[in-house]
């Protein structure tokens, strides 16, 4: 998906750590080049429009497609950043370190959360840790278990190239696999339109995502700035700009400016 004027509003906690320096921009252009997490997307796409009515002889390009997607698009020197929803995995530095010779350099853009979702008429509001890792690795499988009316828990998740997918797994599942015949939500929109049409469903996103849909509590605290800014959300993580070496140019007046006020 390319960049476009049409967005949700992204709730993400602005951070800092952003640094400039000495490489060109792979695409041979002063302008930037961005591609990545699906989660970011909408933040992505407002820094940038706000960055472009700034600086109007500059354009921002901005793809989704997953964290995965946006390795790949660094790897192959065809951006000048990526936006990732986790940190790097050993095999991704790897990869970079054999083909640039360098292990990468991570830029804190925002903190984020992630949110569980269900539909409106599911009367749960709120799960431990606990029973949020046995319904999504299929330990629980019917909602008359967590005190709902029964019916057969339905799972959505993210692909595998997502770093929602992976952050979920690393941090709730610890590891485990996801249910067997979870349902695969190729976008977070996809996971948001089959929560909105199956009442049975569960499934997760960023923050921005869940509109008219209910966000769960994680042993009683909701997902909000504050709980975000203060650590009490236990499902809390950083997003992330990923460049092979220090931009320089428009891709580091870019980076340095998302820092600011």
């Amino acid at each position: 998906m390319h960049w476009t004027a049409r967005f949700a509003v992204a709730l993400a906690v602005a951070a800092g750590g952003l640094a400039a320096g000495c490489q060109s921009s792979p695409t041979g252009s002063d302008d930037v080049w961005i591609a990545g997490s699906d989660t970011m997307l909408p933040l992505t796409m407002r820094l940038a429009e706000a960055y472009m009515s700034l600086h109007p002889g500059v354009a921002v390009r901005v793809e989704g497609g997953g964290t995965g997607a946006g390795v790949e698009a660094l790897l192959s020197g065809s951006v000048d950043l990526c936006a990732a929803s986790r940190p790097f995995r050993p095999q991704e530095i790897q990869a970079l370190y054999e083909r640039f010779g360098t292990m990468g350099i991570r830029y804190l853009v925002a903190r984020d959360a992630l949110v569980v979702l269900v539909h409106p008429d599911n009367p749960v509001r709120g799960l431990t840790p606990e029973q949020l890792g046995a319904v999504f690795s299929g330990g629980i499988e019917d909602w008359s278990e967590l005190g709902a009316p029964p019916g057969r828990i339905e799972v959505i998740i993210r692909p595998p190239s997502s770093g929602t997918h992976h952050f979920f797994r690393d941090h709730v599942l610890l590891n485990a696999d996801y249910a067997p015949g979870s349902v695969i939500g190729i976008r977070s929109r996809d996971v948001e339109d089959r929560i909105r049409s199956r009442p049975l469903a569960i499934g997760f996103g960023g923050m921005v995502q869940g509109e008219g849909l209910v966000r769960l509590e994680i042993d009683g605290v909701p997902a909000t700035a504050e709980t975000v800014r203060d650590g009490s959300y236990s499902l809390a993580r950083y997003l992330y700009f990923y460049a092979t070496e220090p931009p320089s140019g428009d891709p580091a007046h870019f980076v340095e400016w998302c820092a600011g006020p």
